[in-house]
């Protein structure tokens, strides 16, 4: 006997559409309130940077709604799948899917395919969108919101240490031997670590090697005296390569351009789990709509009559926002070394499929 892993082409159909409308009404409420909120908080550090008016709100808006979007599209799935089950239940509808000989799992079908075509833009948006917008934001949060940095990739407090001594820079742009700091410290230190002087510059370019600082003074710690230099080249031994990779932040980069970074920390000796995590998750986090179905279709099945209704649903809510906790949790964890950055990733995912499951099939019953 065949098995229909789908009901009927009508039926599908008819449930796919009930549950795309609720994501998109629930995922616009929720950007459009975030979004307000967010923008009362920043709008008065944006409008103090003189010459910033009313495009610059709107401008940092459209850098933010891709962020909130990616954030908060499994909730609105997870949200929209009680709103789609919960008048099903209520109108018998469920009741009569069952009657003609559909199964849960059949009913949950449609769904589950429609999560996983959202899962696909979740992750294709990230890639293409989210990480742009994220790193051209964050330049722009360092710049103190004045004009937008040329450079998008702009590194901020960026430590690169030279035996004993440090070279501290609060921005750090372009690449290669065009690769400039601003903000420029060098920490002289003894053997022991005790900071012997500073030398501060604006700027520093990279001199081959070295790097040359313009208008460098120097402050003697135990003498406390202050003095002028001239030309001063420091950290011979920092190269433009190091520079590259020295702070490389996930959420700026795309799968692929983390996947070089990391092997260029890796081939250096540098600890990269952290960013493995990172990594993992750009795939783990936007499946997690895939299982918000799952989770919330607690609320589908039952009588609506037997008074629980409301129960179910505040079971399905509370499995989909246990699993972003826990989801949470186990990427700090994994980001201290305690778990591998592959099981920090993606254990919460299959244990709350297998908690999903085993929920739909004890309701079922």
């Amino acid at each position: 006997m065949r098995i229909e892993l789908f009901p009927s082409r009508t039926l599908a159909i008819y449930l796919a559409k009930l549950f795309v409308t609720r994501i998109l009404g629930v995922l616009l409420l929720l950007v459009i309130v975030l979004q307000m909120l967010d923008l009362l908080s920043e709008s008065g550090k944006i409008l103090a940077y003189p010459g910033n008016g009313e495009a610059q709100l709107w401008h940092y808006m459209t850098l933010r709604i891709p962020q909130l979007i990616a954030r908060f599209l499994p909730y609105s799935v997870l949200l929209a799948t009680l709103f789609t089950f919960w008048p099903l239940n209520t109108n018998s509808e469920v009741i009569a899917m069952r009657a003609a000989g559909l199964s849960a799992h059949q009913i949950l079908a449609p769904l589950l395919l429609t999560a996983f075509a959202i899962s696909a833009f979740s992750l294709a948006f990230n890639e293409r969108v989210v990480t742009r917008a994220t790193g051209t934001l964050k330049a722009w949060e360092a710049a103190g919101y004045g004009p937008v940095p040329k450079d998008p990739a702009v590194r901020n407090s960026v430590y690169l240490p030279d035996g004993p001594h440090i070279l501290a820079a609060a921005t750090v742009s372009g690449s290669g031997k065009d690769t400039k700091m601003e903000g420029v410290t060098w920490y002289q230190r003894d053997a022991a670590g005790i900071i012997l002087a500073e030398v501060r510059s604006p700027s520093a370019t990279y001199a081959s090697p070295g790097w040359q600082l313009e208008s460098p003074v120097r402050f003697d710690v135990a003498k406390t005296e202050t003095t002028r230099l001239g030309t001063q080249i420091v950290a011979q031994g920092v190269t433009p390569a190091q520079v590259a990779i020295t702070k490389v932040d996930p959420d700026r980069q795309n799968i692929f351009e983390l996947s070089r970074s990391i092997a260029a920390l890796d081939a250096s000796g540098r600890r990269t789990s952290e960013l493995d995590g990172k990594w993992w998750h750009k795939l783990s986090g936007p499946l997690s709509a895939i299982l918000m179905p799952l989770l919330g279709s607690v609320a589908a099945f039952g009588l609506a009559r037997s008074g629980q209704l409301l129960v179910r649903a505040v079971i399905g809510m509370a499995l989909g926002f246990a699993y972003f906790v826990v989801d949470n949790a186990a990427l700090a964890m994994g980001n201290f070394g305690a778990y591998p950055p592959m099981i920090a990733a993606w254990a919460p995912f299959l244990l709350f499929a297998l908690l999903g499951e085993t929920v739909l099939v004890r309701t079922e019953e």
